[in-house]
């Protein structure tokens, strides 16, 4: 009102629309070094979930084992959940341009460095040296488009920035499936290299968004970043490894349980009395940026959740390579592309209220679950195509508003440390995920196979009808027909014991997303117009 009143005072002797307008305005330096930074953060995240439909080419041309092979993806995940956190605070001592840069140039020499690794060792390190570095890129595109950017641009900006946070890793066994189909493992790193040097020189010479602030390596915490280390670190390794070794049955995991404990309490000790803790928790004290927070937790569960079940459906029920699975997968990427913009206007010029956007999303996304829940052996492209979208819309019209109610509401000094919190709920969701989706897929499939062996027994007529006509079909091709029959009908029953865990496992996720239609109501709405000077 009172910009009203100014407005059409006669002796007022400036009007406040020209300073709006100087607000709003973005220079072209600008725009081209976010789109620099904002493809920087996309090979990022895209080098997560790059690897895993290619591990089987990667585990043969390395020689490793099928236990070894998996720590290509968990060094990765280990290392760059420690750097997210740290990056805020370094951000603010060294200045966004020379984090980006440093972190740009160092994430593209460790891509070429794991090209170039001739065991699994070697490529261990390299990926967790690519990990660690790469995390201080993704936080800073998010701190750096609420923070050059005024509310009224940010209908575009988020989009643009919540597309690339799900479709890279999204999309990651795509391309990932077909670099090595198409040429060889190597390019699964050596693709960053051109595009990174090129993100390095671009942010070292555009980006201004602020100054360094070097006296704070005066006051570094380093109790508090080992604390992180290890509570963060330790927690990534038992939630990796935790399912596929009993959990604390595994003595290391017991070991690692307990320095994740010890790590959480030095941590949280020293972000509360610290002089200038490395993680500033304060942040947590704005309503909307801890549910926010709480939200992308549960999104990172099924963005990457879903990114693990479908690959492991596809190779191990329906026996596809890493292209074939790409090519699928493709649907859910191609669904966000296209709703980005959608989800833009629906925000921008239409207004809609982002709490019932996100609403739409979790239903969208919960529906797709559902669907999947009925699940069989023999569903294929066109069985999974509905899901795909659905899961696509859903991703795409609740991250842009989970972006602009964490963010949106947090002062400039907040930003930076709050991005990387933000970020760091989402790959924790991740990781909590995951490890609960395979303790689910192993608990549930051995209690389906004991209960279909139950069912399948001697003595049951149609049990037996079948056996004898599989005898009678492998004996006829010069096959011991019983031992093969007896053998083929406990591979049916393993199979379809799999198939009913993936199905309690999309039905978990079915409620999951429900559940949070319901705590939408606790957000306040933010304001999406520009903000005008109270005085």
């Amino acid at each position: 009102m009172s910009a009203t009143l100014t407005a059409g005072s006669p002796a007022s002797p400036a009007r406040p629309a020209p300073p709006s307008a100087a607000e709003e305005t973005i220079s072209t330096r600008r725009i081209v070094a976010f789109v620099a930074m904002v493809f920087g953060m996309f090979m990022a995240i895209l080098d997560i979930q790059i690897v895993s439909a290619s591990l089987s080419e990667i585990q043969a041309g390395l020689s490793a084992s099928s236990d070894e092979i998996a720590w290509v993806q968990t060094a990765y995940l280990i290392a760059e959940v420690v750097m997210i956190p740290l990056s805020g605070f370094l951000a603010r001592m060294l200045s966004t341009r020379v984090l980006f840069t440093l972190a740009a140039a160092g994430f593209t020499a460790s891509s070429a460095l794991c090209a170039t690794a001739s065991n699994i060792d070697q490529m261990i390190v390299y990926r967790a040296i690519q990990g660690f570095i790469g995390g201080g890129m993704i936080p800073a595109v998010f701190a750096a488009a609420f923070t050059i950017f005024p509310p009224s641009r940010r209908a575009i900006v988020s989009p643009v920035i919540g597309l690339v946070a799900t479709l890279a890793p999204t999309i990651g066994p795509t391309i990932g499936g077909y670099l090595s189909h198409a040429f060889s493992w190597h390019w699964l790193f050596l693709v960053n290299v051109p595009p990174g040097i090129i993100v390095a020189i671009t942010v070292w010479n555009l980006v201004d968004f602020d100054k360094p602030n070097l006296a704070l390596f005066n006051r570094f915490d380093w109790f508090g970043l080992l604390g992180l280390a290890a509570f963060l670190g330790s927690l990534e390794y038992v939630l990796e490894e935790g399912p596929l070794n009993d959990w604390f049955e595994d003595t290391s995991i017991f070991v690692f349980a307990i320095v994740t404990v010890v790590g959480a309490v030095l941590f949280f000790w020293r972000a509360f009395t610290a002089e200038e803790p490395i993680v500033d928790l304060t942040a947590f004290s704005n309503r909307n940026f801890a549910f926010g927070s709480l939200f992308s937790f549960v999104l990172g569960v099924g963005l990457y959740g879903l990114t693990y079940l479908y690959p492991v459906y596809l190779a191990r029920i329906r026996g596809y390579d890493s292209l074939m699975i790409g090519q699928t997968m493709f649907v859910s990427g191609l669904a966000m592309f296209i709703m980005a913009p959608i989800s833009g206007i629906l925000m921008g010029k239409v207004k809609m209220d982002p709490r019932l956007m996100m609403s739409i999303g979790f239903v969208s996304f919960g529906t797709g679950t559902y669907l999947m829940s009925g699940l069989t052996h023999d569903w294929d492209f066109y069985e999974l195509l509905l899901p795909q979208i659905l899961r696509g819309v859903g991703l795409m019209m609740a991250m842009i508003p989970i972006n602009n109610i964490a963010l949106g509401t947090l002062s400039p000094d907040k930003m930076k440390g709050g991005s990387g919190l933000f970020n760091l709920t989402r790959n924790l969701g991740g990781a909590v995920g995951l490890a609960i989706i395979n303790t689910m897929l192993n608990d549930r499939s051995t209690l389906h196979y004991e209960r279909l062996s139950e069912q399948v027994r001697w003595g049951r007529r149609v049990v037996e009808d079948r056996m004898a006509s599989m005898s009678a079909r492998f004996a006829a091709q010069g096959l011991d027909g019983s031992a093969t029959a007896l053998s083929q009908m406990s591979k049916i029953v393993r199979r379809e014991a799999q198939i009913l865990s993936f199905s309690d496992v999309f039905i978990f996720l079915t409620v999951l997303f429900a559940s949070l239609v319901l705590l939408a109501v606790f957000i306040q709405k933010p304001s999406t117009g520009v903000k005008v000077d109270a005085h």
